[in-house]
């Protein structure tokens, strides 16, 4: 797997233990979806940077509130809920969807580290939590990068307020749901309703989720619940008997991992966060099943964004255009010494001056033996008098452009009002000279 690591195989004659056995936090009495802090920190002052919080309180595991004596902490590093998003961002890279929902999102970690990922079209969160999902919304709107260069495909980010035992339709037909140190936070009625949502109503083609394994607070002084939010905190054998039933009751294949491991001589105990990683059986629901329900909307929409992209017309016009710029300015600098050569010696007929070998930048992109060939046998740049002409076609042979157009064509109709073109449209024409050669001696 893209993760790196080692699929477990269930453990033999798996049986939860009762109920009544299982260690239990403080009930809460309503649905509680909300992961809670992730992974060493119960809560932080408002406006403290998570990161900054968990570093502070390092001799505190996974929200335990006891303190744990610093020389007999177990420390992970990278911190584990670091290890869980990376997990999650590993498989994102191996699988590619594009449709992507983690529930149970909290301070939306997760969703700042995916919305990079340029697979994803549809990134959406959803918590019980309002007030950190309003808190939280800005990270995830686009910077003055993300205008400057654009993404090649859409991007949508939507926060829901909402718990994940609530059936919503706008989550239906997606490719992976994550629910990240979440279903701990369920209590037994919610527990039992979550796999009827999950997995029977929305579907999707791969879950990904994560609990604490209890195996290994052992390790962990005076550890009993590793947040006073948890309503369990399942041993392997439960949460592997649990998410096998699962996976048979609703048609998907289940797979055995986790983060964190276990210091030198502990290693049976396992991981100290357990992951499965279930498959729809048969690939993605059918259209019309995804169609089904579409008027269920139960959750609220608390933030919504969209990230720039070359899909759009204006963003895409503008790249275009600033990447044809500086290809142009590129090869009239780098042919100004030979003009300097060549000036008076062959009046206005025009000059190929493009010599037989594609130029190499000093700084720029590094172009492989076939990008050279194609650029060298291209049309070449040519001075008419004082202009300079640079063939589309010569523009096109460039890797960068080429993935922006598909043919000249294209090309023309996007900078024609924008770039000045020959007469019969075919090259971009500019001054071969201009004040800041004169300055700089060019």
């Amino acid at each position: 797997m893209a993760s790196g690591h080692t699929p477990q195989r269930p453990l033999p004659d798996a049986k939860p233990t009762p109920r009544s056995r299982e260690p239990r936090g403080t009930e809460l009495g309503a649905p509680w979806d909300s992961r809670g802090p992730r992974p060493t920190v119960r809560a932080h002052e408002v406006g403290e940077p998570r990161e900054e919080a968990q570093a502070q309180c390092s001799s505190v595991v996974d929200g335990n509130f006891e303190e744990v004596p610093r020389e007999t902490a177990i420390q992970f590093k990278p911190p584990l809920y670091r290890q869980r998003y990376q997990f999650v961002k590993n498989l994102v890279d191996q699988h590619e969807p594009k449709k992507v929902a983690d529930l149970g999102c909290g301070d939306t970690s997760l969703l700042r580290l995916l919305k990079v990922n340029p697979c994803i079209e549809l990134l959406v969160g959803v918590d019980i939590n309002e007030d950190k999902l309003r808190w939280r919304g800005d990270s995830l709107a686009p910077f003055m990068g993300d205008f400057l260069k654009p993404r090649d495909l859409n991007l949508t980010i939507i926060l829901y307020h909402g718990s994940v035992v609530e059936r919503d339709s706008r989550l239906l037909g997606f490719d992976l749901i994550t629910c990240i140190e979440l279903i701990e936070h369920l209590d037994s009625g919610d527990l039992a309703r979550f796999p009827e949502v999950v997995f029977g109503y929305l579907s999707p083609s791969m879950i990904v989720i994560s609990t604490p394994n209890s195996e290994f607070n052992p390790l962990f002084p005076s550890v009993t619940l590793r947040d006073s939010d948890h309503k369990f905190e399942w041993t392997r054998m439960e949460f592997q008997t649990w998410a096998l039933y699962v996976a048979n009751r609703y048609d998907y294949s289940v797979e055995f991992t986790g983060v964190g491991e276990p210091p030198a001589g502990a290693e049976n105990v396992g991981y100290c966060t357990q992951i499965g990683i279930f498959q729809k059986n048969g690939g993605r629901a059918t259209e019309a099943c995804v169609s089904e329900q579409h008027d269920q909307h139960v959750y609220k929409a608390v933030f919504t964004t969209s990230y720039p992209s070359l899909q759009q017309e204006r963003f895409f016009k503008l790249v275009l255009v600033n990447e044809v710029s500086q290809q142009v300015e590129s090869l009239r600098v780098s042919h100004l010494p030979r003009r300097k050569e060549q000036d008076g010696e062959q009046g206005d007929k025009p000059k190929d001056i493009g010599g037989s070998k594609a130029p190499v930048p000093c700084f720029g992109p590094v172009f492989t033996e076939v990008e050279k060939a194609k650029i060298e046998n291209s049309p070449k740049p040519f001075c008419v008098g004082d202009k300079f002409f640079v063939p589309l076609q010569r523009l096109l042979a460039y890797p960068r452009l080429n993935r922006l157009c598909a043919n000249e064509e294209m090309m023309r109709s996007v900078i024609a009002d924008s770039i000045p073109l020959s007469s019969d449209g075919s090259a971009v024409v500019t001054d071969l000279c201009n004040y800041f050669d004169e300055q700089f001696e060019f």
